[in-house]
Order: C-alpha cells, then sequence, then structure tokens
C-alpha cells in the first residue's frame, strides 16, 4: 500500500466544530457496519449506514479524534477501519 504524506497529513488534520455532538444512534450505525464488513470507503460507509456523507464525515473525525477508527490511504481512496480501542468499544456497545 503506497501511501501519500499530504493526504494522509490532510487526514490526520481534519478538524470538527468544537461543540459538534455525535449522535449515538449514528456512531452505532457506523461501528456495527465496520464490525460486520471490516474497513470501508467513506463513500460506502455512507450507503451502508445511510447517513449522508457530510454528517458521517463528521463523526469519522470524532472517531478518530477518540482513537476509535483510523483512515489509511488505498489506490488513492481513504478508507476508515476500526482499531483494537474501536474493536473493544464497538464489541462493548453491541453486548447493551
Amino acid at each position: 500500500m503506497i501511501k501519500h504524506s499530504k493526504t494522509i497529513d490532510i487526514v490526520k488534520n481534519k478538524k470538527i466544530e468544537p461543540d459538534f455532538e455525535p449522535s449515538m444512534k449514528i456512531l452505532s450505525r457506523i461501528l456495527q457496519t465496520m464490525t460486520e464488513k471490516g474497513p470501508k470507503v467513506k463513500t460506502s460507509l455512507s450507503l451502508n449506514t445511510n447517513v449522508n456523507y457530510t454528517r458521517l464525515a463528521k463523526h469519522i473525525v470524532w472517531l478518530e479524534k477518540k482513537g476509535l477508527v483510523e483512515s489509511t490511504i488505498e489506490k488513492s481512496k481513504i478508507n476508515v477501519g476500526l482499531t483494537a480501542k474501536g474493536r473493544i468499544f464497538a464489541s462493548t456497545l453491541s453486548k447493551t
């Protein structure tokens, strides 16, 4: 996998509004989809979770800041996958 440093910097420097409040319903759908289907391109994740792309992107940034997901570049597409911490969190969330 070839990573382009400029793209990685853009991914790592994403920002969300300081008062952003994530929806637990959307977070749950994102985590469940990634648990069941593995890392996904954001567009596919948006379709699989039935969440508007812009809204999804904000939730992904929030999850990245918490260390629950990470973005990787593959063939000029940004894939989002769960981290080890994210898998534990998703597993805990699905039990409730």
